[in-house]
């Protein structure tokens, strides 16, 4: 007897054949507008990312077509495109009802199957990741391929790292700004105590490469809120946060929701622990679970916004290895299910309760208000770097493209002086306010602590418009964003990438040379038609 591989469909093509039946059957009519993503995503209970893979499907079999800021309507059935909608349709099922937001499902949500899945035996003498191919929904193309980013390199990300690099996730960036001490050797599983005094990300970076020679890493010793550059979060497939304080998830919140990227947050103290997955688009966000004390405390603009700061920042909590591993554990199953596109509770929390081994999920409420929920449109490259590129030169691209109108906004507050009320001194500082310490905003001659001047926007009118990039603390690869009241465009540091993102630490192939980066602007090119200020590379 021959025996014959079971085909198994993709979540997305099985939304594709409901789909495509729909257009056979007439349900939905030549023209129609179909509604909009986020209903579709909850009518039929599928991820944003899953929800396009089908449509772009329809589109590609000409059954579907998109019009730019408007949607998705459908084409009429004909002879062009008659036989790809019974092909994407044929073994399409009616799908069952969805049960109330208070009614448990009916049965279990079953996790769909790689498709056409070859039967293979593995060499598990040889093959360190051997033991997964025997796995249905493995696939081993697409965890050598991910690039996971983590945020924090203490306790939980220890576990995270060390589950990543086991699991063979071929790209693993780091980043954290803190030291190792001693007390974080009891909780901490990559770090010895020869490791005393350093960088938390270095370590953790290296013992990850140990671990796996066959990963890739790269670390960053500084502040995910003012160090790393937007450009690696947009080429990261998940970012899983191993954070202990709320003004670090925030930022990484909302970097990831405007580069439209999925997080996983998890969350420990003594026994007890937390894990929320957050997708752009589905569900709440991090911002959303917050309270409205909560958000007032975080707020940037208070009177006295040094010392706001220092009070968010003040205490840390007690932990221990063993929650760190549960939550670690399942913050790293989570990534992967992200990374193979398997369903997953966005906007959901999963509280875990050492003390009485209890585990129980429920649902945020998104906010309709929520500052977080912005996603960036087309984003410019430009061979330009942040070290090399001044503010007048970025202001000048800015508005050949939004006209003379436009500013450069910035992702936090610049501290541009401090003046002392007392004995008036004055000191230009040009920093981001997470940089500038409380004890720093003191007058180094009264001791009082002085006031400070902020500004987010770079009119053209400052005085320091001769200043680069990286001297008023805008990191490599960024993404800086331009406004002219109606319209903003988003423009990328992409000359920085060989430098900010090469997944090449602890090897021994030597790291690209960067190119020099200087932007240099034609005046003449401010005349032409396109509009565009037009960029090369130069010394």
């Amino acid at each position: 007897m021959k025996i014959q591989p079971i085909a198994h469909k993709t979540l997305a093509e099985t939304i594709a054949g409901r789909l495509a039946a729909s257009l056979l059957d007439g349900s939905l009519a030549p023209g129609a507008h179909f509604p909009p993503e986020r209903d579709l995503m909850s009518r039929l209970g599928v991820s944003r990312a899953t929800l396009r893979e089908a449509l772009k499907a329809l589109e590609e079999n000409k059954l579907i077509e998109s019009r730019p800021n408007v949607g998705w309507f459908a084409r009429a059935i004909d002879e062009t495109n008659v036989t790809q909608a019974h092909e994407l349709a044929r073994g399409s099922v009616t799908p069952a009802a969805r049960p109330a937001a208070d009614e448990p499902p009916t049965r279990p949500r079953r996790v769909p199957i790689a498709p056409e899945k070859p039967l293979h035996i593995p060499n598990l003498r040889a093959d360190r990741l051997g033991t997964f191919e025997l796995i249905s929904w493995w696939e081993r193309e697409k965890v050598m391929d991910a690039k996971v980013l983590v945020v924090g390199a203490g306790a939980l990300g220890n576990d995270v790292i060390k589950n990543l690099a086991l699991m063979g996730v071929g790209y693993i960036f780091i980043i954290d700004f803190d030291n190792i001490e001693a007390a974080n050797l009891g909780r901490s599983v990559l770090f010895r105590e020869s490791d005393t005094n350093r960088a938390k990300a270095e370590v953790a970076a290296a013992r990850a490469k140990s671990l796996n020679p066959q990963v890739h890493v790269q670390y960053l010793n500084g502040d995910v809120t003012t160090n790393l550059g937007l450009g690696v979060i947009r080429r990261m497939d998940v970012v899983v946060g191993c954070l202990d304080n709320r003004e670090a998830r925030l930022a990484v919140n909302r970097f990831c929701y405007w580069m439209n990227k999925p997080w996983v947050d998890g969350a420990i103290q003594e026994l007890l622990g937390l894990v929320r997955v957050f997708v752009p688009g589905k569900g709440a966000c991090y911002e959303c679970t917050l309270t409205e004390q909560a958000l007032r405390d975080l707020s940037l603009r208070y009177s006295c916004p040094l010392l706001a700061r220092q009070n968010i920042l003040l205490g840390k909590v007690p932990t221990t290895p063993t929650i760190a591993s549960i939550i670690g554990g399942m913050q790293s199953q989570e990534a992967l299910k992200l990374i193979h596109g398997l369903p997953v509770e966005a906007g959901k929390v999963t509280h875990f309760n050492g003390m009485v081994n209890e585990m129980h999920t429920t649902a945020y409420t998104p906010r309709e208000d929520c500052e977080s929920h912005w996603t960036y449109g087309e984003v410019t490259e430009l061979p330009a770097r942040a070290e090399r590129t001044t503010l007048d030169e970025m202001l000048r691209i800015a508005r050949a493209d939004l006209g003379s109108e436009a500013v450069l906004e910035l992702d936090q507050e610049l501290i541009t002086s401090l003046e002392c009320t007392n004995c008036h001194t004055f000191e230009q500082v040009l920093r981001p306010l997470s940089e500038v310490s409380f004890e720093a905003g003191h007058c180094p001659t009264c001791g009082i602590l002085r006031e400070s001047e902020l500004t987010h926007t770079i009119t053209g009118e400052e005085n320091f418009m001769y200043r680069t990039l990286a001297s008023v603390g805008v990191p490599p690869l960024h993404i800086l964003r331009a406004y002219n009241g109606e319209e903003y465009r988003f423009y990328e540091l992409t000359g920085d990438q060989p430098e900010a993102l090469h997944f090449r630490h602890f090897e021994q192939t030597e790291l690209p040379k960067p190119a020099h980066g200087r932007v240099r602007i034609k005046d003449a090119s401010l005349n032409s038609t396109s509009g565009r200020v037009k960029l090369r590379d130069g010394s």
